[in-house]
């Protein structure tokens, strides 16, 4: 597996101690969420998490860090971007993505403020972006793109966000983004093995694995309960790498299993 293909797992926490654990642990990027403007109003009704980040969080998480990169997801474009992209670059933020990314013209305008200064993420997650995919892409400086199931699902009505996982959607996304030589990342993760959740993450995990996925999120709840952090990165990675190498068959067997626990899931 070259470095290209290495998966790449980001952690949003403004804990020091949780930080440095991470770090330990072998997370890739850790750092805070700091985008807050429209997203109360578009997941008023669903019950996902809204960040209390600051930008001064990443003075606290900074010091922490060893070998994680620190990581800072911003607002979307608006008229106060210059000044918090530059704040965030001047706390040491080496990572940067950018929510609710409309078109190429908004990720044209966030290359051209981070100008070269921190790895450019563009998180897309509606449908109308989704159509818009491939100018995106093309962006010369755009170096990832993640592709956001909560707001993805939102904006095509469904129910919960595995849903937005059934059908071709998110497959012909990672196709586009693979072709421009782009890292492609997709949701979010949590513990290997766990069966507890609405959607058992071993569906999940083989998501990566059928759609050429090499970047995630992890969950709030990775390291809940006093879990050995370093063996649950492991385990997680352990998991991913041996969805990687079963059978289109199999691949294609756990998407259908999903897809028929994601029709009868009422939870978000």
């Amino acid at each position: 597996m070259t470095a290209d293909d290495a998966f790449v797992l980001t952690l949003w926490t403004a804990d020091a101690v949780l930080a440095a654990a991470a770090d330990a642990a072998g997370i890739d990027r850790i750092g805070v969420d700091l985008e807050h403007l429209g997203k109360r109003e578009r997941q008023k009704t669903r019950a996902t998490w809204l960040s209390p980040h600051a930008e001064a969080d990443l003075d606290v998480v900074r010091p922490a860090l060893t070998r994680a990169r620190l990581f800072a997801r911003v607002n979307p474009i608006n008229p106060d971007s210059s000044r918090e992209i530059e704040a965030v670059l001047a706390r040491g933020a080496q990572v940067l993505m950018l929510p609710m990314a409309e078109d190429a013209r908004q990720a044209s305008e966030f290359v051209r403020i981070v100008a070269s200064r921190a790895r450019i993420l563009i998180l897309v997650e509606h449908v109308d972006a989704m159509k818009r995919l491939r100018e995106i892409a093309a962006v010369p400086g755009v170096d990832e793109i993640h592709i956001g199931l909560n707001d993805l699902a939102i904006s095509l009505g469904l129910r919960n966000r595995w849903m937005a996982l059934g059908g071709d959607l998110v497959t012909e996304a990672s196709v586009i983004i693979r072709e421009a030589g782009l890292r492609f990342g997709l949701g979010g993760i949590a513990r290997a093995g766990d069966a507890k959740m609405p959607i058992p993450s071993d569906l999940v995990y083989a998501q990566y694995a059928r759609t050429g996925a090499r970047a995630a999120l992890i969950s709030r709840s990775f390291f809940d309960g006093g879990a050995n952090r370093i063996a649950e990165v492991a385990r997680a990675r352990d998991a991913l790498a041996s969805w990687c190498r079963r059978s289109p068959a199999e691949l294609a067997a756990a998407h259908a299993e999903l897809c028929r626990r994601a029709a009868r899931a009422e939870v978000w």
